[in-house]
């Protein structure tokens, strides 16, 4: 299936018709769009965003690494928001997997001075993003390149930007679950955990959750159409929308924080811990519900 690699990023393309587009800055997934119902945009980009690698990427599916929101770890204290993965070029990796069923390309990125300079730990990220009809997938895979003893220890984070309309969504199955409400204003309240009582959740207000033990398959539901996520090894999930505060970011466009929802599969509840030689992969599946054939 066809693959084009431009200057900045790789367009996929599906014979079916389904389209994904990747920047080489953060790897970074822009764009992923079904072919039914007609050509159907999954993802939500903000039109203020920037693309051009001067600061990450409003939008689409950002990859975070090694740390998540503000660094808690001692090794990450040099580290910015959400660490480096999404503001670094990466590589080229090439075709992994071109058939009938789909297409998969690699990206990976090393330590380099930049990097180096806030980050002096050994690591390899290889980066794999999947199209297929209705689905479109990605895996990070992490390894600890050292060969002195000691962990590599790191969070990680798919930040999926869902396109649907926010005071419509719905978002299940996480009745039961603890999370952690980020948008308390007290550090110790933000510390508590809570349980979350409702069937079905929503983000109509500023929501910013993190679950702990999260079912690892979710569904966001709205009116017109759906999303399934399924994901590996990534025990949290984050349920992110601004609202209003939303007109406090720069990068958003006017009333951005409509058209979105964000649900980030993650491991940002403590931290993988990797011996020297292991590799981690943490995965996961968009599917478009309402693309599929009806049985």
């Amino acid at each position: 299936m066809p693959v084009d690699v431009l200057k900045n990023k790789v367009i996929l393309k599906h014979e079916k018709g389904s389209v994904a587009e990747i920047l080489f800055y953060g790897a970074t997934v822009i764009s992923w769009r079904t072919a039914s119902p007609e050509s159907t945009e999954r993802l939500f980009l903000s039109s203020a965003a920037a693309l051009d690698g001067t600061k990450p990427v409003r939008g689409g599916i950002p990859l975070i690494f090694p740390c998540f929101g503000a660094p808690s770890h001692p090794e990450h204290g040099r580290l910015g928001q959400h660490g480096f993965a999404r503001s670094e070029l990466w590589s080229w990796g090439g075709v992994v997997v071109d058939d009938n069923t789909g297409v998969s390309v690699k990206f990976s990125l090393g330590s380099n001075p930049k990097v180096a300079a806030v980050y002096d730990k050994p690591f390899n990220l290889e980066y794999v993003v999947t199209l297929a009809e209705h689905h479109l997938s990605t895996d990070l895979h992490v390894k600890n390149t050292s060969t002195a003893p000691g962990a590599l220890q790191f969070q990680a984070l798919f930040h999926n930007y869902i396109r649907a309309p926010s005071n419509q969504v719905s978002i299940t199955p996480l009745q039961n679950k603890r999370y952690y409400d980020k948008t308390e204003t007290s550090e110790e309240v933000r510390n508590v955990p809570k349980l979350e009582t409702r069937p079905e959740v929503t983000v109509t207000k500023f929501t910013d959750s993190v679950y702990e033990d999260a079912p690892e398959e979710y569904k966001i539901s709205w009116p017109e159409g759906g999303i399934s996520v399924k994901s590996r090894n990534l025990p949290n999930v984050v349920i992110w929308n601004p609202q209003e505060n939303g007109r406090k970011i720069g990068d958003m466009e006017d009333e951005g924080w409509e058209k979105f929802v964000c649900l980030e599969p993650g491991f940002v509840r403590g931290f993988v811990s990797l011996e020297s030689g292991q590799t981690w992969v943490g995965q996961q599946t968009l599917i478009a519900d309402d693309g599929l054939p009806k049985l």
